[in-house]
């Protein structure tokens, strides 16, 4: 008997049963990856442009920069040189000006880092903001193309003041620079994020300015930067012991301490007696920052 079934000319090329389903499969999985590989490069693409921006920024603002970092520098080669002469060497370990020197690279990092915050609510009022959050990518990577940029903003100008290492008695070891610059990266991004939680909250910059004066001098000044933390009375080296920019100051310090013949790493931060070892700090540091950016991200996502 002769078959008279007639297929259809437009599937008559096309596999029937389980080897059509696999065929199909694979397709959409190939364009699914095509897809997520586009998006990823548009979400690269948007991190790099907002980094582009900042370090565009520092570059054209140089006299803005040079003011940003004569502060740190007349603290430590003038308030250090004057007080290094009435503190005995034999109290700290080190001369004070070597002793400051952490202190004034957290410093150094600190307000471009806190900048951050305040760009991202001046941006909002003047819409900028707003014509980023047309583009194709998620609010997120807007957040984490901020947090990126003041983070090595912030790290640049802390390298800065790290070529006067030499005028405060510490050797230009390759290896302790690069410590000191691992810590400052540590240091700017957790500033950063924290920086950037407490400016999606707000909405005027005038606010943001008078807590980050309510929160950071007392932050900074029970950082052990000016001062041994074991000075402190107990209820404030209890806080030292949660203050993120007392970890940071402790980590740079303790780096010195590892490099310089003879160095001595005063008393830092620790928790009832016990001082966390160097890894433990850095992985704090990177956690708490971590914690706070994730934080600002979920608030950033809510619609305005």
């Amino acid at each position: 008997m002769t078959d008279l079934t007639v297929k259809n000319p437009e599937t008559a090329g096309a596999p029937d049963g389980p080897d059509a389903s696999r065929a199909s499969g694979d397709g959409g999985s190939a364009v699914g990856d095509g897809g997520r590989a586009a998006r990823l490069r548009r979400e690269l693409r948007a991190i790099h442009g907002l980094v582009h921006r900042d370090l565009l920024r520092l570059a054209g603002q140089r006299t803005h920069t040079a003011l940003m970092l004569l502060h740190p520098m007349l603290y430590l080669l003038v308030l250090g040189g004057g007080l290094a002469a009435l503190i005995p060497r034999s109290s700290l370990g080190v001369g004070y000006q070597t002793y400051l020197f952490p202190g004034m690279l957290m410093m150094t990092v600190q307000t471009p880092a806190i900048m951050v915050g305040i760009r991202l609510i001046t941006d909002r009022q003047s819409g900028y903001v707003r014509e980023l959050l047309m583009a194709p990518v998620g609010r997120a990577t807007l957040l984490l193309g901020h947090c990126a940029g003041g983070t090595l903003t912030a790290t640049a100008q802390g390298a800065v003041l790290l070529c006067l290492a030499g005028t405060v008695g510490l050797p230009y070891d390759p290896l302790l620079l690069v410590l000191l610059l691992g810590g400052m990266v540590l240091a700017s991004f957790t500033i950063t994020a924290l920086a950037l939680t407490l400016a999606v909250s707000l909405r005027r910059a005038e606010t943001f300015h008078t807590l980050l004066g309510v929160i950071m001098m007392p932050l900074l000044f029970l950082s052990g930067g000016f001062f041994p933390l074991g000075a402190l009375p107990g209820w404030a080296h209890a806080v030292a012991g949660v203050n993120p920019l007392a970890l940071a100051v402790d980590l740079l310090r303790r780096c010195i301490a590892s490099r310089v013949p003879g160095g001595q790493a005063e008393t830092g931060v620790e928790w009832a007696g016990w001082r966390p070892p160097v890894p433990l700090e850095a992985g704090l540091l990177l956690a708490a920052g971590a914690v706070a950016l994730l934080w600002a991200a979920r608030r950033f996502n809510r619609p305005e």
